[in-house]
């Protein structure tokens, strides 16, 4: 398992960055991104992780039960 960390300048530039990241590899989106129409349906559906940037406890419990996740199981 890895990390691999994007500072993205437009929404639409997670699914450009989706053709070159490695298959393991699963992106973390701010939770606003969910909310937008057919960009936030094929991001939930491709299996992204939605954090809300301004609840820093809850973004870190989700990021740390992430990292858990890929550590324990060895799986993306």
């Amino acid at each position: 398992p890895y990390v691999i960390v994007c500072n993205h300048q437009a929404s639409l530039d997670l699914m450009g960055m989706v053709e070159v990241i490695p298959d393991r590899c699963v992106p973390i989106a701010k939770k606003e991104l969910m909310y937008m129409g057919t960009v936030g349906w094929a991001c939930w559906l491709s299996g992204i992780i939605f954090i809300n940037r301004h609840k820093r406890e809850d973004a870190i419990d989700v990021i740390s039960q992430t990292a858990r996740t890929m550590r324990h199981e060895n799986v993306r």
